[in-house]
């Protein structure tokens, strides 16, 4: 039983060990500052304090379980076009140019907020946009602010782009022009509730996942080379 009991605590806060630097950095600043809190309530005994310090805990907590970094060792195959993202499919289409078909992913608060290669290969431009800031689940969310990686293998590609929410302020490129990437490495960031988008050339790849699919950064296929 005690095993058990151990194994089942061990499960739910694994995610714990794998919180980005910067998740612990915040959690703990933001932790220390509920732990004055509470000190100053023990010596004023004024409750809003104590409420002020369970709701400065429960700050902290989020902030470490966002910036979360969960491994992922998924090979790919040559024909997969990995995920680059967590979250839930918003929709499977070509939009603009009718030659390059677009998978829009929705990411949650709750979503691991790390993004990934989608192929093997080279990193092209990085294409950084101005834009506003609608709800990422929104159809006008396209023309939000947003930062567009080109992941090329010869004429193949399968461009990623990161795009912020009504929240989400900050997007980061851990990649740059000319480097060599694997599918599923990690790629870059966005803070908060946001979108990702694969563009991909309509005539040679076979999409896998369906609209309101929930899917899986560097574990899930996305699509397949025909």
């Amino acid at each position: 039983m005690f095993q058990d009991i151990k194994r089942t605590f061990g499960e739910a806060f694994s995610w714990t060990l794998s919180v980005l630097p910067l998740g612990r950095r915040t959690a703990r600043n933001i932790f220390l500052l509920a732990v004055i809190l509470l000190g100053a309530y023990f010596v004023l005994g004024h409750c809003f304090l104590l409420q002020l310090f369970w709701l400065y805990l429960a700050i902290a907590v989020f902030a470490a379980f966002f910036f979360r970094d969960p491994r992922r060792d998924t090979v790919f195959a040559d024909d997969e076009i990995a995920c680059p993202a967590d979250g839930k499919v918003l929709s499977v289409k070509t939009e603009d140019d009718p030659q390059i078909l677009v998978v829009r992913i929705f990411l949650s608060v709750f979503n691991v907020h790390i993004q990934r290669a989608t192929i093997s290969g080279r990193v092209g431009d990085i294409i950084y946009t101005k834009g506003s800031f609608a709800f990422a689940n929104n159809p006008a969310a396209d023309k939000n602010e947003r930062n567009l990686i080109k992941f090329q293998n010869g004429d193949k590609f399968a461009h990623m782009e990161q795009i912020t929410g009504a929240i989400a302020r900050r997007i980061e490129a851990w990649v740059k022009t000319g480097d060599e990437v694997k599918a599923g490495q990690k790629a870059g960031m966005i803070y908060f509730g946001s979108q990702v988008a694969v563009y991909m050339p309509k005539e040679k790849v076979r999409v896998v996942v369906k609209e309101g699919q929930s899917v899986q950064g560097g574990i899930t296929v996305l699509a397949l080379w025909k």
